[in-house]
């Protein structure tokens, strides 16, 4: 199946051959390789703009023209942790003035906040504090749903289910159990960064394996816990990670359909340790926007068949070039966020909250018709009016909400350790 489009026609003449069997294969709907996906990330002039061209073509026939978003609040509840990971500057060490640690009230508080300005989800995760109760994860979530029973908790990347099923003693599976039964309906699909086991040795070391990443999600996803997927790109990694790192996600989506979307994420450098230490040579300060724009316009076209979602990080990109990709083969804007602290204390200059009111100005300015979602993509409302406000719009203080760089600095909330001096 082919583009019903003259101009595409013409330009696919002039496009390198390789590139262009490759999109003929994308546009029929046949499964791209790895190798195939590298020559796109090479893809420059017009062999570029074909690229985005069938991206967002495919975008248009798996999900329309409609442009998604969820109302959330993040709440990172600790920025204690035991690992060291090269490109983290939100984690503190136990022993460090700034590591805090919120008390169960206080996550609370915030989730029915959030409820309150018409949140339907609460993304919680945090750093791996030492000597952590292997029951802390499952606490926080009873009393969330105890308080507020219908809001959807996105909690505990794989990382934090391999801490709590170690400080538990129990296997991955029945600790993933514990969790969907105390309240989980999702996990993010974060620490992945890129999935080659050498990359992450040099990067993360100590963090969780990919072979210990897969079998937290495929194990969640068995279980009936969906979850998101990601990929952190833009610093050593080649084009080859990147391509091996979607097949990976597109080879556990085939096995188990529990995906319910990817997110790439440009790595923030300008507070990363491996970046500002210089630790490793030919470390790059994230990809620019051509790449960036391949990365998105890559992943839909290798992704396609299996996974509708394309999410395009507000946080790492900023609102321009987030309109942008939405026309490079991403259809979903993530969320309102509220408080968000990880890609903020590595530098990310683009605020903590985007308002939903924001978010469908964006989307209508490039012909694009918004639609708040719930975390597995079911529409609650379809917009169509310019003038529609939700209770989030209409807060006029949002440093009611606080902010990270106000955190780590409030005592009430200093962590507290027996190891701690």
């Amino acid at each position: 199946m082919k583009m019903q489009s003259s101009l595409f026609d013409s330009l696919i003449r002039h496009a390198d051959p390789l590139i262009a069997q490759t999109l003929d294969r994308a546009l029929a709907e046949k499964d791209v390789t790895v190798q195939e996906a590298v020559e796109l990330f090479s893809a420059n002039g017009i062999d570029f703009h074909l690229v985005t061209m069938v991206a967002d073509e495919l975008r248009k026939r798996r999900v329309g023209d409609t442009v998604t978003y969820v109302v959330n609040r993040n709440i990172n509840f600790t920025n204690v942790c035991i690992k060291q990971c090269g490109f983290c500057a939100f984690s503190r060490d136990f022993r460090e003035e700034e590591g805090y640690f919120l008390p169960i009230e206080e996550i609370v508080r915030r989730a029915k906040e959030a409820r309150s300005l018409g949140a339907t989800e609460v993304c919680v995760q945090a750093g791996l504090p030492p000597d952590m109760d292997g029951s802390t994860y499952e606490n926080i979530c009873k009393a969330i749903k105890k308080e507020i029973g219908d809001m959807h908790i996105h909690g505990f990347s794989p990382e934090e289910v391999l801490y709590g099923a170690t400080r538990s003693n129990v296997s991955i599976q029945e600790y993933l159990q514990r969790l969907r039964d105390a309240g989980v309906n999702s996990l993010p699909g974060t620490a992945a960064e890129i999935l080659n086991q050498s990359l992450r040795d040099k990067i993360s070391p100590g963090r969780i394996s990919v072979k210990k990443w897969i079998e937290v999600i495929k194990t969640a996803h068995r279980i009936g816990i969906p979850s998101t997927s990601t990929m952190m790109f833009g610093h050593l990694e080649t084009p080859e990670d990147r391509a091996r790192h979607i097949e990976t996600i597109r080879d556990i989506q085939k096995e188990t359909g529990g995906f319910t979307e990817f997110v790439p994420l440009n790595f923030i450098h300008s507070e990363a340790p491996m970046f500002k230490e210089k630790l490793h040579d030919g470390i790059k300060s994230g990809s620019d926007g051509r790449d960036v724009i391949l990365t998105h316009a890559v992943s839909r076209i290798m992704l396609n068949n299996y996974i509708n979602n394309i999410q395009t990080s507000w946080v790492k990109e900023g609102a321009n070039m987030s309109q942008l990709l939405l026309t490079c083969g991403a259809n979903d804007f993530g969320g309102t966020l509220i408080n968000e602290s990880i890609s903020t204390a590595a530098g990310a200059g683009h605020g903590q909250l985007i308002r939903p009111g924001e978010i469908r100005r964006l989307v209508r300015e490039i012909g694009r018709i918004p639609a708040q979602r719930t975390t597995g993509y079911k529409i609650i409302k379809t917009f169509n009016s310019d003038n529609e406000e939700d209770m989030l719009d209409k807060v006029e203080d949002t440093s009611q909400f606080g902010s990270y760089q106000e955190l780590i600095k409030l005592d009430r909330y200093r962590y507290k350790n027996s190891r701690r001096n």
